[in-house]
């Protein structure tokens, strides 16, 4: 197993590709510290998580609160002694409207979630991994390889995670903690699906043909699941990384290269 003994912690669980990136950490022998402000989703993955014969502690967390984070990192203290694993998968987009007529509010509360949240818990958890070294693993964006209009405060805010990500590489390297992002594409999953199911009511097609549409733009004709994404958060959270600081690996089936 790539994380036998380990503890991982991991924000914004619910479904999508937080759950996914808890369990296959659980898979591969990690104890999982879980983090989301919906308890009931935490309770529901923690569930998941024991099932799989690893531990679970469900923390109710707004990564926007200072105080949760501290909480957060003192309840991993606790518990488990020590963090081997930060995911920050935890984000927020909407609302989606072109800059002129944005509210630049909007904006900054999507930077406090994506960018100030990450760090804040980032920063509450780092003492927890001095003492072994550590990974850390940002869940950026397309957005940020794919400038599309009304997406301005959701990628902005991505790319200052991506810069920040590469300043705490440099940083933290000292204590051997890496830090590296993961940039997904297109995620098959029921988000994605629902979306296809209304484009395809606005052209007058099936999602089955809006899929194959988006596939096409991939090299490898394929939009990449929840659980694909999540193996590459595995590997940056493995051994397999250990000489690995500051990248970005986009998992995206060759829909873009960078």
């Amino acid at each position: 197993m790539l994380l036998a003994g380990r503890v991982v912690i991991v924000s914004g669980v619910g479904p999508g590709l937080g759950q996914a990136v808890a369990l296959a950490c659980a898979r591969e022998g990690a104890d999982l510290v879980l983090a989301a402000r919906s308890t009931r989703a935490l309770e529901e993955v923690a569930e998941h998580v024991r099932g799989l014969g690893r531990r679970a502690l469900p923390v109710t967390t707004d990564i926007a609160r200072a105080g949760d984070c501290t909480r957060l990192a003192a309840l991993t203290r606790e518990h488990f002694g020590r963090a081997d694993v930060l995911v920050n998968n935890a984000f927020r987009s909407a609302p989606y409207d072109t800059f002129e007529d944005a509210k630049l509010d909007d904006w900054r509360q999507i930077f406090e979630v994506n960018v100030f949240g990450s760090l804040a818990l980032t920063q509450a958890v780092v003492p927890l991994m001095k003492p072994a070294g550590g990974s850390v693993v940002m869940i950026n964006s397309m957005s940020t390889r794919i400038i599309e209009p009304r997406f301005g405060g959701y990628a902005a805010s991505k790319g200052a995670l991506m810069t920040a990500a590469q300043m705490l590489a440099k940083e933290l390297g000292g204590y051997r903690i890496r830090v590296n992002s993961v940039v997904p594409g297109y995620i098959w999953g029921p988000a994605l699906e629902r979306w296809f199911a209304a484009l395809a009511g606005q052209r007058g097609t099936t999602p089955e043909a809006i899929y194959e549409e988006i596939a096409g733009r991939t090299a490898l004709g394929h939009i990449p699941t929840s659980e694909e994404v999540a193996a590459a958060v595995v590997f940056f959270a493995s051994d397999l990384s250990r000489a690995i600081t500051g990248q970005a690996l986009d998992v995206n089936a060759g829909h873009f290269f960078h």
